[in-house]
């Protein structure tokens, strides 16, 4: 699987709607608050056109691409991290994505009720990133507690881990999120809320809004935060995915809308998280996978089965492009375009890889 995204916000800005139109997967989607209660999940294939070409050149008995999982939590409001609203058990929900897209309403609408009554982007940024950064200090806090004796005893690595956490929780007492002090360095002992990477998604009414004073505000947010962005118009993709295939490209068209926010929370989602795209290609599958940017091929072969890493011995390696021209495998080979590579080499994206695996 490529990676999960988990989807939050305030509720009633739109964060089940977009879902329903990323994963087709018929979540509830009502106006009125709190209307998710359990996290909806929902898995959908990457769209990558690299993948179709090179089944063209190999016919094969089936086409696997790579998925990433959608995560619609439970709208949060002030007070979440205390247990107001639906409380901080949705909060757990969030710790266990590898990416979070924040939905932000910028739209006005007389129909669709806003929680705090009129609709102000930063502000409602501010209410979900305190709430998350209150969370993260109770848990860093209680962390820092349980750590604090065995340091005192001459634990090197608890005191290491404490001097990391005292940094994050002055910051997070500072309004500062983890991610700036730190957080991602102790993802292993302590996963924490305002480390995760991050996309703000501006929710907008209709394509004329994108260059409105709201959304403006929302990518200058993110901008000082090193935040992903991008504009969506989730109703209108939620009435594009109820289109068979060959109308949505037509109406996307018609509504001013370049691509679909599958493919701009995809590209922004592998963007944050440093990802590539390989691929395998033989007559029984073509597949693709997805590994981190700078993995040496022991490692992306890993992506396969955890055993490959161990028993690696080399790779036959295509570029993609070199790929397409040669009309294939056979014609890399013979052109001079598939290489032999061993365990240093760092595979690109893009790559058509055969693993040469020993018993």
């Amino acid at each position: 699987m490529g990676f999960n995204c988990g989807i939050i916000g305030l509720p009633n800005v739109g964060k089940s709607t977009l879902f329903n139109a990323l994963t087709s997967a018929g979540a509830q989607a009502s106006n009125f608050a709190f209307c998710t209660v359990d996290p909806n999940v929902g898995r959908v294939d990457v769209p990558d056109p690299r993948i179709d070409k090179i089944s063209e050149f190999v016919n094969p008995e089936r086409v696997v691409p790579t998925q990433m999982e959608f995560v619609d939590i439970a709208g949060l409001v002030a007070g979440a991290s205390k247990g107001e609203g639906l409380g901080n058990k949705f909060l757990s929900h969030i710790r266990s994505v590898d990416a979070v897209a924040h939905i932000v309403r910028c739209f006005a609408s007389a129909d669709i009720m806003h929680v705090a009554g009129e609709v102000n982007p930063l502000r409602d940024i501010e209410i979900i990133e305190s709430e998350l950064m209150l969370a993260d200090l109770e848990s860093v806090e209680k962390k820092m507690l349980s750590l604090r004796k065995s340091a005192k005893g001459g634990n090197k690595e608890d005191a290491e881990l404490l001097a990391a956490l005292e940094k994050i929780a002055d910051g997070l007492q500072r309004g500062i999120p983890a991610m700036e002090t730190g957080g991602r360095t102790i993802e292993n002992a302590l996963p924490l809320l305002t480390a995760k990477p991050l996309m703000f998604v501006a929710n907008i009414g209709e394509p004329a809004e994108e260059n409105g004073p709201m959304v403006a505000a929302v990518r200058e947010y993110a901008k000082k935060r090193g935040a992903g962005f991008l504009t969506i118009c989730a109703q209108v993709e939620a009435e594009i995915a109820e289109l068979d295939a060959k109308e949505r490209a037509s109406y996307r068209a018609e509504m001013g809308l370049k691509q679909s926010s599958l493919d701009n929370m995809i590209r922004e989602g592998y963007a944050l998280l440093n990802l590539i795209t390989y691929f395998t290609a033989g007559v029984k599958e073509v597949r693709a996978w997805t590994v981190v940017k700078g993995s040496k091929a022991p490692q992306a072969a890993g992506a396969i089965h955890t055993d490959f890493i161990k028993h690696f011995i080399r790779a036959e390696v295509t570029a993609y492009d070199d790929y397409v021209a040669c009309g294939g495998e056979a014609g890399a080979k013979e052109k001079g375009k598939m290489r032999l590579e061993g365990k240093d080499y760092v595979v690109q994206d893009g790559d058509v890889i055969y693993f040469r695996i020993g018993g």
